[in-house]
């Protein structure tokens, strides 16, 4: 059975409780407008009666603004979104939810923020923009993270991103990776005694469980989810548990005790008011009913689940029908119809996703983690190696200190400074080395993902044409890792291959071009392998992500003297002071290392030059002194 319902079970936190009588709406507003709680139990205390009431919800908003209570705003526009997304209503899920991440920013709520970006995940996993809904989600795992001590409601948001990862794989058919994922997010729902969490990722585990065939073990998840769900009386976790019982029925031919258990369900699924729940619903009636070979109430509902689908644009439902409706007709002797709904879900399964390009990423993604992990594993011997390096020069230090004895002191003294300066040099050089290796992971993950976009787009030739780039930035990469400086000529390609892959996450907007003197000689100037790379981000992520409209880059490289060569990169972005006030506003501020260390390493470059090297930002302004962007200047010596 398809995925369907993966991740609309995030929701239900906010779904499953038992009846209680709801306090007077006004006398709980003017209650929690005295405390103004911070976090999201104790606004759940006051407001949890209230979760499915979009009105009230909207009026809370609305509240919550005037008196400038931010929590609390975050707070009820992200339920908001869930109930929107519950009708099957995604973009307008979307639109709050990204309106729930500007107010949890605006309140400096690390909590809020990490929420909604797990529920955009989620809204955008159900539309099928799958390398969208990665994205939400690892950036709310990697702010959970970042908090040295995570509280109840940052706890709960890094189970939820555990399990969008797991959904992940179940996509990319990794299914051992997937439970491993489910397990870690069980972990945690366990720790903090969240049964609701429990059972989602009982549920999870059983649809990996039955993608690998073990339809035994999957029945025994479904039905610990089941046991949770009924004893915390959440209706839509029994809806969904229901439902995959049902399905694991007709598989183990029991079609009779499916149709019973579907029937069951029926009044909660009209009840909800989810359209792909009712959509499946009849999709597996219709199924069981083929099984037992009553076939014309079986066409009757498969064609219904198909009709929702289709009005609803249900991917996932479309192509389980089309499948269904072909053995229906298979089984009816009528090959005709057969083979059309075959070829219409065979085709709309090629539309969807091409399998074998989504493998090979996945292949990738596999070889990434072996490779992060070898990273790692290097990190930590060079570690070791400084930490050797060090406490060896401390004993060399007792050593000159007992030998240096009157009139050999000045001897030993000159031949420890020798030493220690080269060690200096060696311990320098490894801890560069340590921080190339830590940043690749980070940069191959990201490419990979922009690169899955377009398969997942089935933009094959553009996913073909930007793999050979990658292949060929990351082979420059590792060649120029262990060399101590290349041509100027080698630096221009691998920084042209650098700009391609990166202007894929701006959709190809930017406009790179290089300009070199004719009378050069590229080959034949050496610099430091790399050295461009921090400046040219600096312009990408700090001058152009936050323009709008044009957007250039332009690198420039000339003779201004015969001792000199001069490298310019101008952007046409926002200017140094617009990017420093939109990064002073951002929750978590990461301090760039980039150009601090690009300087390092060209003092160390010109150590057996004659002239220094020079770096100028210049900040570039039209006739009306508004910023046009900023000019980088780097002046390098070659003799």
């Amino acid at each position: 059975m398809r995925f369907f319902i993966l991740l609309l079970a995030f929701s239900m936190p906010f779904l499953a409780s038992a009846q209680k009588k709801k306090p007077d709406f006004n006398t709980q507003i003017d209650s929690i407008l005295k405390t103004k709680p911070k976090n999201y139990k104790g606004i759940n205390s006051y407001l949890r009666p209230f979760r499915r009431d979009t009105s009230k919800l909207k009026i809370l908003a609305k509240r919550f603004e005037e008196k400038k209570y931010l929590d609390g705003k975050a707070y009820v526009e992200n339920l908001l979104g869930i109930q929107y997304r519950n009708y099957s209503m995604y973009q307008k899920a979307i639109a709050t939810h990204k309106f729930a991440l500007e107010t949890a920013k605006r309140a400096k709520s690390i909590e809020f923020e990490v929420f909604a970006l797990n529920m955009l995940g989620v809204d955008y996993r159900k539309t099928d923009a799958n390398r969208t809904a990665l994205d939400y989600n690892q950036e709310a795992l990697a702010l959970a993270d970042s908090v040295e001590k995570p509280g109840l409601g940052l706890l709960r948001s890094t189970a939820v991103s555990l399990n969008s990862m797991g959904n992940i794989y179940l996509l990319l058919k990794q299914y051992d990776l997937a439970i491993e994922r489910f397990k870690k997010s069980q972990e945690i729902e366990r720790s903090i005694n969240n049964e609701l969490g429990l059972a989602i990722n009982y549920q999870n585990i059983g649809y990996a469980k039955d993608a690998q065939g073990k339809t035994k073990e999957a029945l025994s998840y479904f039905q610990k989810s089941i046991t949770i769900n009924n004893k915390i009386n959440n209706t839509y976790g029994k809806i969904i548990c229901n439902s995959s019982i049902a399905n694991i029925y007709v598989k183990q031919n029991k079609p009779e005790e499916a149709i019973k258990l579907l029937n069951a369900n029926y009044n909660d699924v009209i009840k909800v008011g989810n359209r792909e729940f009712l959509s499946y619903h009849f999709l597996n009636l219709g199924w069981a009913q083929s099984k037992l070979k009553h076939f014309t109430e079986a066409e009757k509902n498969l064609k219904k689940g198909l009709e929702i689908a289709k009005k609803y644009e249900f991917a996932s439902s479309l192509s389980y029908a089309y499948s269904h409706l072909s053995e229906l007709y298979q089984n009816k002797k009528d090959f005709k119809k057969a083979y059309e709904y075959y070829k219409l879900s065979d085709e709309f399964d090629n539309k969807v996703s091409n399998e074998r390009n989504i493998q090979y990423v996945n292949d990738l993604i596999i070889k990434y983690d072996s490779e992060r992990q070898n990273n790692q594993i290097k990190s930590l011997a060079k570690q070791n190696k400084i930490a050797q390096l060090q406490l060896t020069e401390n004993r060399n230090i007792w050593i000159i200190i007992v030998v240096s004895f009157l009139l050999l002191i000045a001897i030993l003294y000159f031949l420890y400074r020798q030493r220690l300066l080269e060690k200096q040099k060696r311990i320098l050089t490894l801890e560069q080395d340590v921080l190339r290796t830590q940043m690749n992971p980070h940069f191959i993950f990201n490419a990979l993902n922009s690169i899955k976009h377009y398969i997942i787009n089935n933009e094959q030739k553009n996913a073909v044409h930007y793999l050979n780039k990658f292949s060929k930035l990351v082979r420059k990469i590792l060649e120029s890792s262990t060399l101590k400086e290349v041509s100027l000529e080698e630096e221009l390609e691998t920084m042209d291959l650098y700009m391609n892959i990166e202007n894929i996450r701006f959709s190809n907007e930017i406009k790179y071009s290089i300009n070199v003197d004719e009378s050069l000689d590229l080959k034949n100037i050496k610099v430091p392998p790399l050295v461009l790379q921090p400046f040219l981000e600096n312009a990408l992520w700090h001058g152009l992500s936050s323009k709008k409209g044009d957007k250039k880059i332009e690198l420039s490289v000339f003779k201004p003297s015969s001792s000199f060569i001069q490298i310019d990169i101008e952007d046409n972005g926002i200017g140094r002071k617009a990017s420093a006030k939109i990064k002073s506003n951002k929750v978590i501020n990461r301090k760039s290392i980039g150009i601090e260390l690009t300087k390092e390493r060209l003092n160390n470059f010109i150590k057996d030059f004659q002239n220094p090297f020079s770096l100028i930002f210049d900040d570039l302004f039209d006739d009306d002194k508004k910023p046009k962007g900023t000019k980088v200047a780097l002046r390098i010596p070659i003799t």
